[in-house]
Parts: C-alpha cells; sequence; structure tokens
C-alpha cells in the first residue's frame, strides 16, 4: 500500500471544465446530505447498543448490502480479480476511524466532534500537498478558512465548549484515519470503478471490525450487544445509519474524492449539522438560522477556493495529479 501514489488520471468527459466540478460538487453535497441522515438514526441506537458492536452492525449491514449490488452490476470477475487483501488494509483505518468517533463521541460531547470533525478540510488538504504535490493558493486557502468559520457558526451560540482529553484526541484521529481512508480507496484500487472500491474497503472495514469486536467481547473488553432490545424502530434506524447513510453515501463520497480531491471534497462535511437541522424541519422541528448562515458560509468557501471562473480550477494537471 503505497501512501505516495498519485490519484490516476481519468478519462476526459464531454463536458465544459466547470461544468464537470459543478456536477462533482452536486454529488458531494449529496453524499453529505445523505450521511447526515443517519446522525438522528444513530441517536436511537446509541443508548441500546455498545459503540463497537454498533459499528461492527454497521459495516456489516452495509457491505452485505453493497457487494452483492456490485455483483449485480459489474459481474463476478472483478469480484474475482479484486484485491480483497488490500481492500482489508484500506477498510481497516475507515473501520477504526469510524469506531473511534463513536467512542469519542461517548466520552465527550456532540459539540466537540462537530469541532474537531470541521477540521477535515485542513487534514485532506495536508494530505495532498505531502503526498500529491497539490499547490497551496490563496482561493484554496480562503475558502478553507471560510469552510471552517461556517462549520463552527452552525453549532450556534449556545453550542457550548469543546472538551479536550482522551475523547477530543479519539475523534482528532478518526478524522485523520478517516481522510487517509479515503484517499487510500481512490489511489489503491485504478482498475476499479468507485462502487468497486466502496464495495471492496467496506468489506474489509467490516471483516476487520467484525473480528476485532468479537475477539475483544470474548475477552470481556467490551460488554456483549444485547439484540433482543432491537424492535422495527430501533432496526428501521439501523438501515438508515448502515445502508443509506453509509454504503450510499460512501459510493457518491468516493466519486467525489476521486474527481475533487479528499481536500476539495472534504470542506462540504461543514455544512452537514445545515442538512441534519432540514431533516429535522421535515419531521416537524424548528429552522436555525445559525445552521443556515454556517451552510452559506461553507457554501460560499467551496465556491472561493475554486479560484476565478475561466481558469483551469480542477485541483489537478492533466497528468492527474494534484495542483
Amino acid at each position: 500500500m503505497s501512501l505516495t501514489t498519485a490519484i490516476p488520471p481519468r478519462p476526459p468527459i464531454p463536458l465544459p471544465q466547470q461544468s464537470r466540478l459543478g456536477v462533482a460538487h452536486l454529488i458531494c453535497m449529496l453524499s453529505m446530505v445523505i450521511w447526515a441522515a443517519g446522525l438522528p438514526a444513530n441517536s436511537v441506537l446509541l443508548p441500546i447498543l455498545p459503540p463497537m458492536a454498533l459499528s461492527a452492525l454497521r459495516l456489516a449491514l452495509a457491505a452485505a448490502a453493497l457487494i452483492p449490488f456490485w455483483l449485480w452490476r459489474e459481474g463476478g470477475q472483478m469480484l474475482r480479480d479484486a484485491n480483497w487483501r488490500l481492500g482489508a488494509g484500506v477498510g481497516s483505518l475507515i473501520g477504526a476511524g469510524s469506531l473511534l468517533i463513536i467512542l469519542g463521541q461517548a466520552r465527550t460531547d456532540a459539540v466537540t466532534v462537530a469541532v474537531i470533525s470541521a477540521a477535515l478540510p485542513v487534514v485532506g488538504l495536508t494530505l495532498e500537498i505531502f503526498l500529491d504535490g497539490r499547490k497551496l493558493t490563496l482561493a484554496l486557502m480562503v475558502g478553507v478558512v471560510f469552510a471552517l468559520a461556517g462549520g463552527l457558526v452552525a453549532l450556534g451560540p449556545g453550542a457550548g465548549g469543546v472538551s479536550f482529553g482522551l475523547g477530543a484526541v479519539m475523534c482528532l484521529f478518526s478524522v485523520l484515519l478517516y481522510a487517509l481512508g479515503s484517499r487510500l480507496t481512490v489511489t489503491s484500487f485504478p482498475t476499479l470503478t468507485p462502487l468497486g472500491r466502496s464495495a471492496v474497503t467496506l468489506g474489509g472495514a467490516a471483516l476487520t471490525m467484525g473480528i476485532a469486536a468479537l475477539g475483544a467481547q470474548g475477552a470481556g473488553l467490551v460488554p456483549a450487544a444485547d439484540f433482543h432490545l432491537m424492535g422495527p424502530r430501533e432496526w428501521a434506524a439501523m438501515f438508515i445509519f448502515a445502508v443509506v447513510s453509509l454504503a450510499v453515501s460512501q459510493v457518491l463520497w468516493i466519486i467525489s474524492v476521486e474527481r475533487l480531491g479528499i481536500g476539495m471534497a472534504a470542506l462540504h462535511i461543514n455544512a452537514a449539522p445545515f442538512y441534519v437541522m432540514l431533516i429535522a424541519l421535515a419531521f416537524g422541528g424548528g429552522w436555525s438560522w445559525w445552521q443556515a448562515a454556517g451552510a452559506a458560509l461553507v457554501g460560499l468557501g467551496v465556491i472561493v477556493s475554486q479560484g476565478l471562473p475561466g481558469r483551469s480550477t480542477s485541483g489537478r494537471d492533466k497528468s492527474g495529479q494534484a495542483g
């Protein structure tokens, strides 16, 4: 697994440059909306299932939905030729990141998780600068500042302070592992489609996290899950949390990372509180101007980071390198 492998070039798309970027950003926004739909579902499951069991079950259900769909869409030969060992390695990063964010929230609070997660664009851009040679432009720096500000504004004035300690460290490592895992999902499987890449790495994540969860439970390190507490409401929440919020969102996210780069795609995650508010609004929740203002700042950051219209702003040169 080479950390210095550049993102392979994609065949040219018969659309103007700005249109291609616009489509990629829309796909990324959609991935964030779908991912945000899982957060309310997670709040239903956390009081019932231990964090490690919840993370393992979520990954297993996501892989169980995605791998058969990949088989149906692209055939068995693609599955046989895939590097599943490498998929387990990359997937273990994604699985560990998923577990750490749950453990981190259990030891801190939602505000701390949101603040640290807002640093994902900085982490993603740092990876691209050191590993892909992306050029750090003024427009990109200003865009990241707007996106970070948007993520913090979305928390609102009554969010409270950030908790520091082991939980915050877990959240930070979760962000690092997720950014690295997302990048490696794109760079390590050049012959696979985004669907195949997502299926292989989520399958690897499910395998490694399942082994870890069973081992920890068998050794008495974590409590056993009591699935008798799961009723129709909880299983419906699990379906949303695993299949919709993870499997579907992950495919769209990998498409976004492939086309935009991990740094640019990560700007969109700071608008997630606004999407959660919209979902809650659809079910009778209230409107938050703070979250709307935060989403507007994130959107402005995405626009500014692309630079001036008419320039090559994709973040990569013709060789596929970040730039």
